[in-house]
């Protein structure tokens, strides 16, 4: 089909971060357009933001029902393709039934939903609509972590040992959350956020990396959840010990409350024969480790795998990132979109988080949060 997939927002008003990182990451690769969009719970915000991005008036919708049931009246030819949903955890649910009940496609952000009974309904759905659901867990976009990924299912470790993965920040260090900060009030909410605070916002990021990078599932998990911060509601640090389905084991941490540090998430791991590390902070970079030597490892450098290759935007020694990263996310739904207008299967390298990876984040973190309630601490994923 030549034309652009039409993508309509719930959520991502002008002073919401992750609503400009959405917009910007879907049009980077000229593959969809935003044609449509209900940008906040007030109205008023919605139009605003609606007239700053150019959109027409009555495409501006005053609520998320509003706007996919009048786009659903819509002529093919005009009407989104498409919803993605970028609010806080609590309005991930609703939206996203209510798109795939009337035959969109959905990106959202993740977590998938507030609980898992909610996950499960998504998954379910999902199945029997057959449409394309992708899940921002955007750090898989990375063409390191495609490159990791390859290097240890060819081999390249040998069997995994050991898996060491952390994502500490440290701008919640305190009680920011009554000072009028916006993104901090939502996600440490249990009415917005959910049973879990940093392990539900970055927490399940580090979670998700480590069974993307190893091909490996948890299967048992001993936790320490931790409120630092006095006054706070849900926790700000986690520190969790892993069982892997192949006997590895793994450290994961995850802390908001790590005064001077930003958004370092970053995983290590150890086979046979070798080791791998790659850090967000510099996500160019893969370092392959064996007791012989160290091999550093460059984006768009060498023999790097088609995974790698396809995620790779720019020539070598050029920086690319975090948006990068996104677009590949969109790229490839985009990709898998397409392939489902033309009643085919879209080539699996382009691949993104789906419902069932959203499913297990909200199992991962129900089954922290039990552990963190018993003494016997182990803990069946």
């Amino acid at each position: 089909m030549s034309r652009k997939i039409r993508m309509g927002m719930v959520g991502g008003s002008l002073d919401a971060f992750i609503g400009g990182v959405h917009r910007r990451a879907a049009i980077m690769d000229g593959e969809i357009e935003l044609v449509c969009g209900v940008f906040s719970s007030d109205p008023a915000k919605s139009k605003e933001t609606g007239k700053a991005l150019y959109l027409p008036e009555n495409r501006v919708y005053n609520d998320f029902e509003e706007m996919i049931l009048k786009e659903k009246q819509l002529p093919e030819g005009e009407r989104m393709d498409f919803v993605a949903i970028v609010t806080p955890n609590h309005v991930h649910a609703a939206p996203t039934k209510l798109a795939l009940e009337n035959g969109f496609h959905v990106v959202c952000d993740k977590p998938i939903t507030l609980n898992t009974e909610e996950a499960e309904e998504i998954v379910a759905l999902v199945e029997k609509t057959g449409l394309v659901f992708c899940l921002t867990h955007n750090y898989t976009g990375y063409p390191m972590v495609k490159e990791a990924r390859q290097m240890i299912a060819s081999g390249a470790i040998g069997e995994v040992r050991k898996v060491i993965v952390e994502y500490p920040q440290g701008w919640l260090a305190t009680l920011v959350e009554v000072t009028g900060n916006k993104q901090a009030a939502w996600r440490t909410d249990p009415k917005r956020s959910g049973a879990a605070g940093g392990l539900g916002d970055i927490g399940t990021h580090a979670e998700n990396l480590a069974e993307y990078v190893t091909g490996l599932k948890i299967t048992q998990i001993c936790a320490d959840l931790t409120i630092f911060v006095e006054g706070r509601l849900l926790d700000d640090d986690a520190n969790i010990l892993l069982r892997f389905n192949n006997g590895a084991k793994g450290i994961l941490q995850n802390s908001q409350i790590a005064n001077g540090e930003e958004n370092d998430l970053n995983i290590r791991v150890y086979g046979e024969t070798g080791g791998l590390q790659w850090k967000q902070m510099e996500p160019n970079t893969l370092i392959h480790k064996t007791n012989q030597g160290t091999r550093i490892i460059r984006t768009g450098v060498g023999n790097l795998s088609k995974a790698a290759q396809v995620h790779t935007r720019i020539p070598a020694g050029h920086p690319e990132g975090y948006f990068e990263a996104f677009a590949n996310l969109y790229r490839n739904f985009a990709i898998h979109v397409r392939a489902y207008w033309e009643g085919k299967k879209a080539d699996p390298v382009y691949d993104f988080p789906t419902a069932q990876d959203g499913l297990r984040g909200m199992k991962f973190i129900d089954a922290v949060i039990a552990s963190n309630k018993t003494e016997t601490k182990w803990t069946d994923f």
